[in-house]
């Protein structure tokens, strides 16, 4: 039987991750890569994720099956002319990049429509790097396919059935729906999450008193500001007009806003939040979204020595690893709670069963 054999070109957080869950699912497939830091290229083989470390514009990538491109949407583009020279016809070749508008274009430019299908696994973390990447990260994360309208059904659909088979799930749409639907569900968030943060800053004293209360419930929604600026540079412009458009539409709400407090409009205050908390309670937790879901919970605690110590001890005599553990004071939490942080949706329920048991009073956000 013939090897199926996978080809990297990046292997960062997403190309790490992405390579690391096929060789958990499919140990028998040979993958190959290059990375322009080779420091990485040797971990990965260190690893046993790789097979083969491959040189740049490799002839060795005649051999895939399936060619991930997992580097800069610049660098993707500019590796497509020597590609195509190499490619076997069969060979499908995707990207995992954010936006899926330009490297359309290009493919098309290049009449490589026929072996192209864009990719955007729908997980990630502040976190980047091959370093951070993980066999689950996109583990229940919706997968974008983004085919183009020449290439084949059986294209398709060996294609999905890898997805699948990883641990996504793959959901089809075109590139146009794409940038619309990630404009406003992860990149305006990112935009927002940055503004909110530049603004604390901006209005704090001297005295920081901003950046010390904001050490609580401020911190956790502004998690995502911590992301990479290169990265978050790249895709604001790649993807100008349907940012704007969504920018447009929350600074019509924002506005709004201004003016319900202005008002003293009690009523339509409260609808805003109510209409708020509505439809994000109705968001599934089933499925990782763009935004990496936090595995948390919230523990009451005795004000004395050892009292962290002792509820670490009761974790981990369950086996329940924990990511980070501190101490937080915000409004929501008036007398300030233990924050646990665990790896996964399991491990934090698990947590909240054995503490429970214990009479420890667990808040779940």
């Amino acid at each position: 039987m013939e090897t199926t054999t996978i080809g990297f070109i990046g292997l960062g957080l997403i190309g790490g991750s992405i390579a690391k869950a096929i060789r958990k699912f499919h140990p028998e497939y040979q993958i190959l890569a290059y990375n322009r830091t080779r420091d990485t290229l040797e971990d990965a083989v260190f690893d046993g994720i790789v097979d083969i470390a491959c040189d740049e514009q490799d002839s060795k990538f005649a051999l895939c099956d399936i060619i991930f491109l997992c580097a800069t949407v610049d660098y993707n583009i500019e590796c497509l002319p020597w590609l195509k020279q190499i490619i076997r016809p069969g060979c499908i070749l995707t990207d995992v990049g954010s936006v899926k508008g330009e490297i359309h274009k290009e493919i098309t430019a290049l009449s490589m429509a026929p072996n192209f299908i864009g990719g955007h696994p729908m997980a990630g973390s502040e976190k980047t790097g091959y370093e951070h990447s993980t066999d689950h990260l996109i583990e229940n994360a919706y997968y974008i396919l983004t085919p183009s309208e020449e290439v084949g059904l059986d294209k398709i659909g060996v294609y999905t059935e890898l997805v699948t088979s990883i641990g996504a799930l793959p959901m089809i749409l075109t590139f146009e729906e794409h940038d619309y639907i990630t404009a406003a569900v992860s990149h305006l968030p990112h935009v927002v999450a940055a503004a909110l943060v530049n603004l604390v800053q901006k209005l704090d004293s001297p005295s920081e008193h901003m950046k010390a209360i904001a050490a609580g419930g401020f911190k956790d929604i502004t998690r995502i500001a911590s992301s990479s600026p290169y990265m978050w540079q790249q895709i604001c412009m790649e993807n100008p007009e349907n940012i704007s458009q969504v920018l447009d539409e929350f600074i019509r709400l924002i506005v709004q806003a201004k003016y319900l407090v202005d008002q003293h409009d009690g009523d339509g205050l409260f609808q805003m939040f109510s209409n708020s908390r509505e439809y994000r309670d109705s968001i599934s937790d089933t499925s990782s979204g763009p935004i990496k879901k936090e595995y948390a919970l919230y523990c009451d605690i005795i004000d004395e020595t050892g009292a962290i110590a002792t509820i670490a001890t009761i974790l981990s005599m369950n086996h329940i690893s924990i990511k980070n553990i501190g101490i937080i004071h915000n409004r929501e939490f008036d007398e300030g709670v233990l924050k646990i942080d665990f790896y996964d949706q399991a491990a934090q329920k698990e947590a909240a069963e054995q503490l429970g048991k214990r009479n420890y009073i667990i808040y779940e956000r």
